[in-house]
């Protein structure tokens, strides 16, 4: 289950910028956990992957280099997904923003190694 999706622009080959609505009603939120939910982050990862195949279509998930998780996702956040492709590394870099009331901070990021 993919967020919602509320923005979306590719300013250049390789790059890929979306502001996500992740809904209360989500099913990443079940039992993770019952009295605060937060959106685990293999739920990160696996909308990170899907976005990934626009960007590069004929990789598949090899390995993670780093991954950093900084502030939990709760229902209702809004974010900011940033997607770069290095095709002669063949390494996705991600990262997450999250809306708050002191602005746009860091929820997390990493690096992906991509393989045909």
């Amino acid at each position: 289950m993919k967020p919602v999706e509320l923005q979306r622009s590719q300013p250049e080959a390789g790059k890929l910028f979306l502001r996500l609505a992740v809904p209360a009603t989500s099913g990443w939120f079940e039992g993770h956990f019952p009295t605060q939910p937060v959106l685990p982050g293999v739920a990160q990862l696996d909308w990170v992957m899907a976005y990934a195949a626009e960007l590069a279509p004929e990789m598949r998930f090899s390995s993670i280099d780093n991954v950093k998780f900084q502030r939990p996702i709760v229902p209702q956040s809004e974010l900011e997904l940033n997607l770069q492709w290095d095709e002669t590394r063949s390494v996705l870099s991600f990262s997450y923003s999250l809306l708050t009331e002191q602005g746009w901070v860091p929820a997390s990021s990493g690096k992906i190694k991509l393989c045909r």
